[in-house]
């Protein structure tokens, strides 16, 4: 990469932190849910900013935000990149964000350099990365990929009842184009790596190999109210109890598959919540996360069978609903080989790595070839108000995402 085509690391940082200040928390994190009026402003901002570096900017019926650079042959398929701006409710400034502005500082990079490129370049801003909100990860692309209806990602509800089709209509985001075809030359998402691994090992560049697979699940334990003082053990239906011992299987099962294997409670619901009342009803959720496929598979057929025979001895029923399951994903060779080896022109050390965390690009990895770039975040901390990088780990990263995306879509001349 020439030395004028090195992108402009302060400008990417000021967008950095004028995008946190929006949902910004006291601890110095981000709470911007999805489909939030906060998220819409958000949005606003984005579309804004993209207007301003002369893209155009179309929305999809998901509400999924596709910034377009034409290239100099029409004909040629696009090169896709871009992440999220949606976080946890106390998430951190660069999960998904860095992805998106990092993204659009290229995008300004070329513009101001007139550098036009062989195939259309397109930034993408997805819908609800986190499914903190909704329920459902990656949920924008994978209604994009085809693995989730829009019918029914409209019918998902938030814990006050609102309905994604409604939310996107609150804050202008539900559109009618269908943004781009499923068969672009390839996609790029750059993501802080939101676990310890660069950091130990001192590489300034993760390429991502992969990413592991995992299933979600929401379980409803139903038993029966009862007087806490006047309900002996064998009259008791003690849904918690149930839960509790489900909840145990949960961490048994990962860790009978040592360090690869993952497996997460992460909400619980307990009804009625009073102290002296056996509780009636428990809603929880679980999800189990494998780099194998045929591991996760045992694990999708032991989990309900086992959580079952503990429902049947508490004298508890159990529902358990599988609601998301995505499998294990290798990236495209040539795009990985692509971001290796402009981490190499640009003199970056770097370590090829698996991610453990799901991102929107398992999803467009279905379509079309697809890699990703990870920069190192201090203590690997992330889904974390103290959620950190550096100016220099952005800039690099970003340099990293340009040159690969050149590397792929050509320069014209």
């Amino acid at each position: 990469m020439s030395g004028n085509r090195r992108v402009d690391g302060a400008r990417l940082w000021d967008s950095l932190m004028r995008m946190a200040k929006i949902g910004a928390t006291e601890r110095g994190g981000v709470r911007r849910l999805a489909l939030s009026a906060l998220d819409g402003q958000a949005r606003a901002l984005f579309r804004e900013w993209c207007e301003d570096a002369g893209l155009s900017v179309r929305v999809d019926a998901i509400g999924n935000m596709f910034a377009w650079r034409a290239g100099r042959d029409p004909a040629r398929k696009p090169v896709l990149f871009g992440s999220h701006l949606d976080t946890q409710p106390s998430g951190g400034r660069f999960d998904g964000a860095l992805g998106v502005l990092a993204g659009l500082e290229a995008m300004r990079v070329l513009a101001e350099q007139g550098v036009e490129t062989e195939a259309p370049l397109v930034l993408v801003n997805w819908t609800d990365e986190e499914g903190a909100r909704f329920g459902h990860s990656l949920m924008g692309s994978a209604v994009w990929a085809g693995n989730l209806e829009v019918e029914r990602a409209y019918a998902l509800a938030d814990t006050d009842g609102v309905l994604v089709g409604d939310a996107l209509a609150a804050i202008g985001a539900r559109g009618t184009d269908m943004g781009f075809p499923h068969d672009g030359e390839a996609y790029f998402e750059l993501h802080i790596e939101q676990g310890p691994v660069l950091e130990r090992s001192g590489a300034e560049i993760g390429v991502v190999t992969g990413g592991q697979g995992m299933v979600w699940y929401d379980l409803l334990a139903t038993g029966q109210d009862a007087h806490a003082g006047t309900t002996p053990p064998a009259a008791r239906k003690d849904a918690l109890v149930c839960a509790a011992r489900v909840i145990d299987l949960v961490d048994r099962m990962m860790r009978a598959r040592g360090e690869a294997g993952r497996g997460t409670v992460g909400e619980l619901h307990v009804s009625p919540n009073s102290r002296n009342t056996v509780p009636g009803s428990v809603r929880f959720t679980a999800e189990f996360r494998h780099p194998n496929d045929a591991e996760l598979a045992r694990i999708a057929a032991q989990f309900p069978r086992e959580a079952g025979f503990i429902a049947r001895d508490a004298h508890v029923e159990l529902k358990i609903d599988t609601v998301f399951r995505l499998p294990a994903t290798v990236f495209d060779a040539e795009c990985i080989a692509a971001v290796r080896e402009a981490t190499g022109r640009l003199g970056y050390s770097a370590q090829d790595i698996v991610s453990g965390a799901g991102h929107d690009a398992l999803s467009v990895a279905k379509h079309m070839p697809a890699a990703m770039i990870f920069v190192p975040c201090a203590d690997g901390l992330s889904h974390n108000e103290t959620e950190s990088i550096t100016a220099a780990q952005a800039e690099a990263g970003c340099n990293v995402l340009l040159e690969a995306v050149l590397a792929k879509a050509g320069v014209a001349g």
